[in-house]
């Protein structure tokens, strides 16, 4: 398949369509691009599925749209406007295929995010609203990972809401050799609150917070700069990064498209993440074997809840740490507490296993039953991990996965199930 980068978008999306719409849109034609230098320092790169695996998936090569299901533009504008958003959501040619991306290139996928909501966006919803935010940033944790916790992009970046390792520290995330508060959906979400409200009190507007939480506060100030003092997304566009081109666009379209789903035959899958869980205070060091072997409870669903732990180990003695559970394992956690964290504790905390390398703490590779997966049209390493519920690492390991990610379509993964 095609190579595709967001440069892409930048340089076929972006020239003149965007001039040619209604007047969402009013700044003159530009043919010359500016002459940025990108920075590989700004927060989240859109890492999602469209990036992390961008040899093997195009996320806007035009030869695969389906122009028979496409819909008019007047379709779009209308719900668009039904929309209640505190964020603007213009329509243009560079949001359509945004649009077109979501519900018909990539429908397994949304489908997926779809079902993923169920679970992250009360969480997320509920932040924000603390926050006094609106509630459709969540929308962002979309572009940003597909609503994967685990996400990684090339630059680093990652977690739910893409945090470099310096800028999750500066908001308060712990990232420790057992714990990266990036990957925990509650903290790291605290921190992207904090971020966009401190960018909406310099911008006093959405679209530029959100644009500059893609290249950051000093690009957007840049692309001011150099549109001549004007302040409105849309004004600023040609001279944003290149990447953060796409950023508003994908926003508009995926609020869309987690509106309207319903209207494209698109369906929520069988429940991924389980949506009753109670919450305990984890005061001692405590493994994820140890709740399962004792509970019988899957490590693969400890490990979906409790995302931000990279080593199945919750460090309670350094400090008090919170573990996730569905709902019905209360009761037997707490009448079997004491014996869970004394099972093979002296195994489990060996300092010769805690040394260790923890790249591969899953289920080992020949181990557990065995499952052939044929790679589809548009899946990816950290989509198929989340479908069997295994550690994308593990499936990796599993399958001799490089650092690129590169899968490639009828290509057989074999899966391991502890």
């Amino acid at each position: 398949m095609k190579k595709i980068l967001l440069v892409f978008i930048a340089n076929v999306l972006c020239f003149n369509i965007w001039a040619q719409q209604n007047n969402t849109i009013d700044d003159e034609i530009i043919t010359d691009e500016p002459d940025f230098e990108y920075s590989n320092t700004i927060d989240s790169l859109l890492s999602l599925f469209y990036l992390q695996n961008v040899d093997t998936v195009s996320f806007f090569n035009e030869d695969e749209y389906l122009p028979s299901a496409e819909l008019p533009d007047s379709v779009y504008i209308n719900r668009l406007s039904k929309i209640a958003s505190v964020v603007h959501l213009p329509y243009n040619d560079v949001v359509r295929r945004c649009i077109v991306a979501y519900t018909q290139k990539h429908r397994n996928k949304t489908e997926e995010i779809l079902t993923l909501s169920d679970y992250y966006f009360p969480i997320f919803e509920e932040i924000l609203y603390s926050y006094d935010l609106p509630l459709e940033l969540e929308m962002m944790s979309v572009i940003e990972s597909a609503l994967n916790p685990k996400a990684v992009s090339r630059a680093k970046a990652t977690g739910a809401w893409q945090f470099m390792f310096r800028t999750a520290k500066y908001y308060g995330l712990n990232i420790t050799s057992f714990v990266d508060e990036r990957c925990d959906p509650v903290a790291s979400c605290h921190a992207a609150a904090k971020y966009l409200s401190t960018m909406y009190k310099i911008f006093g507007d959405w679209t530029l917070a959100i644009a500059s939480y893609n290249c950051g506060e000093g690009n957007v100030k840049k692309a001011i700069r150099r549109a001549g003092g004007k302040t409105d997304y849309w004004s600023i566009y040609p001279y944003l990064p290149r990447e953060t081109r796409g950023y508003v666009p994908l926003f508009i379209a995926a609020t869309y498209a987690m509106t309207y789903y319903k209207e494209h035959g698109l369906k929520k899958m069988s429940p991924i993440m389980p949506i009753a869980v109670d919450t305990f205070t984890i005061n001692k060091m405590l493994h994820f074997e140890q709740i399962s072997k004792v509970l019988g409870l899957s490590i693969e669903i400890i490990r979906s809840l409790n995302p931000q732990y990279h080593r199945d180990i919750i460090p309670g003695k350094e400090k008090p740490y919170t573990l996730i559970l569905p709902h019905t394992y209360t009761i037997p956690f707490i009448d079997n507490e004491n014996q869970i964290y004394a099972y093979n504790d002296s195994v489990y905390f060996n300092p010769k296993v805690l040394a260790a390398p923890a790249q591969y703490s899953g289920v080992a590779k020949g181990n557990g039953k065995q499952i052939v997966h044929v790679v589809r049209k548009g899946e990816t390493v950290g989509g198929i991990a989340q479908k069997y519920r295994v550690r994308t690492d593990d499936l990796k390991y599993w399958n001799n996965i490089g650092r690129n990610n590169m899968i490639r379509i009828g290509q057989k993964l074999v899966i391991y199930k502890g």
